[in-house]
């Protein structure tokens, strides 16, 4: 027998406290990253049953060994030490959950927050840009925040030093959010503690998707800027080395169908180099906040729909088929997948099979381990 999937009202679903645990546990089992979550879901209609169909599932994929199942014991620990920290975790489909985060490929269905949960529904640009930043360009993000709060827009940034940190602590006063890459329980940088509690106390919010003891990794990063975008109308790079991440949240912007503005620079500082390619390519050149609104005035509205993407995940079955797939099949969709990431629609259409026991395959393949998911709905075997 399945959990019952929540309490559903007009705006969304809330959970209750064993269902909360219960998509803890999910999300932090091994191998379960968002899209197989929400695949787990749509599939089995709970988290608890998905939870115990993990085993099976990953055996089928080809495992030859036990999965990794978070406890209930470390899921109450780690709520345990939300609580203490005066965080709470946010659910995909509840009210509160931010509304231009549900529209990006792959949403975290669960996200920790500190501070304020208002500012997350908010109209917001995010701000990033060099750790190593210029006086100029510290300059130009304060200049930037400033015009863009007199159109009561929210700064989002990374709380990383140089540019995010200019951001935040420009628009405190007006709303601002900040993205960590690793749990809540660590800042990092470290300096940067007394700009957190700045920013809880001014009623702005910190968010996380990591576990709490998790500190950020370099891989780690990319991961919290798909948020920093996500959670934005547009994105504003103020300085950019040509290897700098603010580029990855560049590029995730563009898959999340959002702008990306750039601030030009000299062609002599290795600081505006990032920016002048970006603007080379296509990105929005801007010298004021009043470029960006330009920019934003068209599609603000369309994209800022408080209730688009509101629907609750476990209601939303799509094409998921109650069909069980047989060995043939496996061997099909093992057959038809490489190390070359590939679109799961051209791969329905390549072995003919049902799109729902298509996603069940590819679900136990990445709980096997044998799967990568990529962004624009691809994926490869890992070899």
């Amino acid at each position: 027998m399945t959990e019952d999937p929540g309490k559903a009202t007009s705006t969304g679903v809330h959970l209750s406290d064993a269902q909360r645990l219960a998509w803890l546990r999910l999300i932090r089992s091994e191998n379960v990253g968002p899209a197989t979550f929400r695949t787990l879901l749509n599939h089995y209609g709970s988290a608890a049953e998905a939870l115990r169909r993990i085993p099976d599932l990953s055996r089928r994929g080809g495992s030859k060994r036990t999965i990794r199942i978070c406890s209930l014991q470390d899921a109450e620990a780690e709520m345990a030490l939300a609580e203490r920290i005066g965080a709470r975790f946010v659910a995909l489909g509840e009210p509160t959950y931010p509304a231009l985060l549900r529209q990006i490929d792959g949403p975290p269905p669960l996200i920790a927050v500190r501070g304020s949960t208002d500012v997350l529904n908010r109209a917001a640009i995010a701000i990033v840009g060099s750790r190593n930043a210029s006086l100029a360009g510290i300059k130009m993000t304060e200049r930037l925040v400033h015009g863009l709060s007199r159109e009561d827009l929210v700064i989002v940034s990374g709380l990383a030093r140089g540019i995010d940190t200019a951001a935040h602590k420009a628009s405190l006063a007006t709303g601002t959010v900040a993205v960590l890459a690793g749990g809540l329980d660590h800042i990092y940088p470290p300096e940067n503690e007394p700009l957190l509690r700045a920013i809880i106390d001014a009623g702005g919010a910190i968010i996380g998707e990591m576990p709490f003891g998790w500190s950020p990794r370099a891989h780690d990063f990319p991961r919290r800027n798909r948020l920093i975008s996500g959670l934005s109308l547009g994105v504003v790079i103020v300085e950019a080395t040509k290897r700098s991440g603010s580029l990855h949240t560049a590029r995730f912007a563009l898959e999340q169908n959002r702008e990306v503005f750039a601030v030009p620079g000299s062609p002599l500082d290795p600081r505006s180099e990032g920016c002048n390619r970006l603007i080379r390519d296509g990105a929005v050149l801007i010298r004021d906040a009043a470029d960006i609104s330009a920019e934003l005035s068209p599609s603000q509205g369309s994209l800022f729909d408080p209730h688009r993407g509101a629907e609750e995940p476990d209601r939303d079955a799509g094409d998921i088929s109650p069909q069980e797939p047989d060995d043939s099949a496996r061997t099909r969709i093992a057959d038809a997948l490489g190390p070359t990431p590939t679109g799961i629609d051209d791969l329905i259409r390549h072995t003919g099979l049902p799109a729902g026991m298509v996603h069940v395959i590819l679900l136990e393949l990445e709980l096997a381990g044998r799967l990568e998911r990529h962004g624009g709905q691809r994926v490869s075997l890992l070899l």
